[in-house]
């Protein structure tokens, strides 16, 4: 896949370091700035980020997207690639969403952040970066983990997105090979869950409350695995799991000042 100047020259040969968000271990941010070395991806992580692509609305043209979509309209591009990732309205063909991401990802790399197609180029970005985690059986893309720490990180770090950052947390927390990458995938989990990301609150919740690779805080993880239940979807078993285990073992102390946490979480979002 072609990439634009700026992945070349900032991500695969590594001239200009990408810098990581200022995050302590408990997703408070700290007066600091460090950059984030290459860190290579172990391949297990691929089945445990890989995640499916939401359908695309069924009652939209396919072929008045098809027409907007070879016209360069990353919208309707990125509609396209979710339809055939999902096998929705159409049949399922991963190569031919990997195509479509592609396509999207090549014309709109430098677009600015603030731009209305940003988020579709983002999530681009990431959907790419997925496929490059796991591979598409029988094609030219094969399991390329590095590959997909590029597609994250610029997700993450340009356009600030909160699934790439957290998708990027994990090959972090997975790769554990020094304390750099804890640090690194500390803070990278503490932006995506002060945005919002779901699953990074379960997993730095998870963390914090266990004390696993991190100092422990219990109240504070109770608090993120509190925000992030509350958000899981149904088949997100594993937050409401960690949610209840730590309810039950949580002190009364742990309990009081979760709540606390959690309502000045909800205030500060208001403000």
């Amino acid at each position: 896949m072609r990439t634009s100047r700026r992945i070349i020259l900032a991500l695969m040969l590594g001239a200009t370091p990408v810098a990581a968000p200022g995050f302590a271990f408990d997703g408070a941010p700290v007066n600091q700035d460090a950059a984030i070395p290459v860190a290579a991806a172990q391949p297990g992580a691929a089945m445990a980020l890989k995640k499916a692509i939401p359908p695309s609305e069924p009652d939209v043209s396919l072929t008045a997207l098809q027409y907007q979509a070879e016209r360069g309209n990353p919208g309707a591009q990125w509609m396209l690639g979710r339809m055939y990732a999902g096998g929705n309205g159409v049949i399922q063909d991963e190569l031919r969403a990997f195509d479509y991401f592609s396509r999207i990802a090549n014309a709109h790399a430098e677009d600015s952040p603030s731009a209305p197609q940003a988020a579709v180029v983002a999530n681009a970005f990431v959907a790419l970066g997925r496929y490059y985690l796991s591979g598409i059986p029988n094609s030219k893309i094969q399991q390329d983990p590095e590959r997909a720490r590029e597609m994250f990180s610029y997700a993450a770090s340009y356009f600030g997105n909160a699934d790439a950052q957290y998708d990027l947390a994990r090959l972090y927390l997975h790769a554990g090979s020094s304390r750099d990458d804890l640090r690194y995938g500390a803070r990278w989990l503490g932006l995506a869950a002060q945005k919002g990301q779901h699953q990074a609150q379960a997993l730095l919740g998870q963390m914090l409350f266990n004390g696993d690779q991190l100092p422990r805080q219990a109240a504070r993880g109770l608090m993120w695995l509190t925000l992030a239940r509350d958000s899981a979807g149904p088949d997100e078993t594993w937050i409401k799991e960690s949610y209840n285990k730590a309810i039950t073992k949580a002190s009364d102390d742990d309990r009081a000042t979760a709540l606390q946490m959690l309502e000045h979480w909800v205030q500060g979002r208001r403000d």
